[in-house]
């Protein structure tokens, strides 16, 4: 489908054979209906927004957005999966081309609206990769694991939490990956340079996929459609690239130029503008919350210098001492207090696993759940200390648990010493003494130098 223009600026075009005009209009309604907002939901999120108080989150939500006619419940119900929306696009679509082809048929070409098309696609992958790219360049979408997932064993991980900790692990390499998808949301931003874009796209964005599919991240729907969009942007340029790496003969580049009118050419500034913008701001919401309170990690302090690992070195119930076994329900084994009010306790009882992303924004510590969803092993306790009367007060942070609230007095006899005493979720005494154990990493240890263990 190559353009080719006059000296006097009259563009004439090439006939389009039947298959192209009618992929053409399968694609253009496909696409556009996922593209264009036309879903009240989407109104509703936007208009729902504090604009006085903006969360880098709400302009995440709106740049992610993609309409349904089924709701994530209803297709866990009806077992047919994620991708259950689609099939009511593509139908949609296929009619949308049927009656197109017909009330059209006369028509030889879409040239100029495939050039159109391509505008929308475009910005439509630029938006989403700007606010996945800042999140990941400032680490927030995947956190540094906590202590207690760092001591969580690894069969007790859903493979959607695997993925997380293996990459929040290394924060730099994090933000590379989101520093690529910043650079190919402004590749795209060029004409010139799409082609570009949509490689790193490729490269990146379609390893984000396959990974969203094996490990059950739960954003294959969006990841699938990015890279879907980019396959739209790339399929102009195949000719070219197959004259000129496979068949290795010139490449005429892409000729075709819109004349824009002053009045589109000024509405096409405003809308630039418009996306470096969105793109300033996003980017300093997104900084400050890094900076100031990780929408994923609890904000308030944990209990002065008690951030660490313990081990139970006595355990009494109602006034019953119980030996350390990994078997029985009641005892517990280790004990984890991280730098933040949560309390995370080892014991044989089952938990209840939270099957949410923890990706919700909640200004609650109690409801922030990243640090417990998606696997088992450890009990997360939210608490809150009095440090004049020395007590805590926690309560389970699993949605599943909020019934279970302990309320303790801490005695700390040394600095690697918690003496913890009260009233269980079933109101029985326990009496329970905590060594702090200085525990290594190799992570933290290194691994080019001799390390003791």
């Amino acid at each position: 489908m190559s353009e080719i223009i006059n000296p006097q600026n009259k563009q004439t075009f090439p006939e389009w054979k039947g298959w192209e005009k009618n992929l053409f209009r399968f694609f253009f309604i496909f696409l556009l209906i996922q593209i264009v907002p036309l879903d009240w939901k989407f109104y509703h999120k936007l208009f729902s927004i504090n604009w006085l108080h903006l969360h880098f989150h709400d302009l995440f939500e709106l740049t992610k957005y993609q309409p349904q006619f089924f709701t994530d419940d209803q297709t866990a119900t009806w077992y047919i999966g994620s991708f259950a929306n689609w099939a009511i696009f593509v139908l949609v679509a296929a009619i949308g081309a049927l009656i197109w082809a017909r009330v059209d048929s006369m028509r030889k070409e879409y040239t100029v609206l495939y050039y159109w098309l391509r505008v929308i696609v475009r910005y439509r992958l630029a938006f989403v990769l700007i606010t996945y790219g800042f999140i990941k360049f400032f680490p927030l979408q995947m956190p540094y694991p906590s202590l207690s997932n760092l001591l969580t064993n690894y069969g007790d991980y859903f493979a959607w939490k695997i993925y997380f900790q293996t990459v929040g692990i290394a924060p730099k390499y994090e933000s590379f990956l989101g520093f690529v998808e910043i650079l190919a949301a402004f590749l795209l931003f060029n004409r010139r340079t799409v082609t570009f874009g949509v490689g790193l796209i490729f490269g990146f964005l379609g390893n984000v996929a396959v990974a969203n599919g094996f490990y059950d991240i739960g954003e294959q729907v969006l990841s699938t459609f990015i890279v879907l969009m980019a396959s739209f942007l790339f399929v102009y340029d195949i000719p070219r690239l197959y004259d000129l790496l496979v068949k290795e003969v010139p490449a005429r580049a892409n000729k075709f130029i819109y004349h824009f009118s002053d009045q589109a050419k000024r509405l096409r500034m405003a809308f630039r503008a418009a996306f470096i913008l969105f793109a300033v701001v996003f980017a300093y919401k997104a900084f400050d919350n890094y900076s100031n309170d990780p929408y994923k990690i609890p904000h308030t302090p944990g209990l002065d210098k008690a951030y660490g690992y313990y081990q139970v070195k006595q355990f009494v119930l109602n006034n019953d001492t119980i030996p350390y076994s990994k078997t029985d329900p009641n005892r517990w084994q280790d004990v984890i207090f991280e730098k933040w009010s949560t309390l995370t306790i080892k014991v044989n009882r089952p938990v209840k696993v939270d099957f949410s992303s923890g990706e919700e924004v909640h200004e609650k510590d109690i409801d922030r759940n990243y640090e417990l969803a998606g696997f088992a092993g450890r009990h997360y306790f939210y608490y809150e200390a009095d440090t004049v009367n020395h007590t805590l007060s926690l309560q389970n942070k699993n949605k599943h648990h909020r019934s279970e609230k302990l309320q303790l007095k801490y005695d700390r006899p040394n600095d690697s010493t918690i003496v913890l005493s009260g009233i269980n979720e079933k109101q029985d005494s326990i009496h329970v003494v905590l060594a702090k154990i200085n525990k290594k990493y190799m992570m933290f240890e290194g691994r080019r130098k001799p390390v003791k263990i």
